[in-house]
């Protein structure tokens, strides 16, 4: 088995968030996101057909919900959003990468 590490490969400049599918099987995607000071496009909003439950093992982010609300996550803070529950990443960490591991599934 290839043994990969969840920090590693991480580019030195990024002009946009990595998206990076780490394991997809039936109806569950892993994946790691990495921003750094990155926001969601101003215009719209993620609206998933799948339940997304996110962690934060490095940095910080914000996400704002289109009812308003906000949540900050830091290290070890994670959130479960429910399908179509519409959300956009309006803050993360600009001096350090932060680092978002993000599992899909359902529905």
């Amino acid at each position: 088995m290839l043994k990969n590490n969840i920090f590693a490969g991480i580019p030195e400049s990024m002009e946009q968030e990595l998206f990076q599918t780490l394991l997809q099987k039936d109806n569950v995607v892993i994946e790691r996101i990495v921003s750094k000071g990155h926001v969601s496009p101003e215009s719209g909003w993620y609206d998933q057909s799948q339940h997304e439950w996110v962690i934060v093992l490095q940095g910080e982010g914000i996400i704002s919900f289109e009812d308003g609300s906000k949540t900050k996550l830091s290290i070890g803070d994670h959130i479960n959003i429910p399908a179509h529950t519409k959300h956009k990443v309006s803050w993360t960490t600009p001096h350090i990468e932060t680092i978002w591991l993000a599992v899909f599934y359902g529905v």
